[in-house]
């Protein structure tokens, strides 16, 4: 960092990037629940597909929690950068 950036802007742009980076493994998470989703629709009803299906269930809900996890984690980034974007524009007003 030279001497003459600021470290809210530092700050506001390393957040920045952490929430688009969040974005991109959210939208993986819930790519990765849609295809389970929709190889258990796909899955035939046998006595094997039940074990299987069963698993894909245990898959599919830990993906939807990591997702809501990640949800949560990504309202408080945003919060943060809001806060931020608050205080760069009153130390702007100055």
């Amino acid at each position: 960092m030279s001497d003459n950036e600021r470290p809210d802007l530092v700050a506001f742009q390393e957040l920045e990037h952490l929430i688009l980076s969040l974005a991109d493994e959210m939208a993986g998470w819930r790519r990765r629940a849609q295809e389970a989703e929709a190889r258990l629709k796909a899955a035939p009803p046998v006595p094997a597909g039940r074990a299987n299906a069963a698993a894909l269930e245990k898959e599919n809900r830990e993906l939807r929690e990591r997702l809501d996890a990640a949800k949560a984690r990504t309202k408080q980034l945003l919060e943060k950068l809001r806060f931020l974007r608050q205080q760069q524009e009153a130390e702007a007003h100055r």
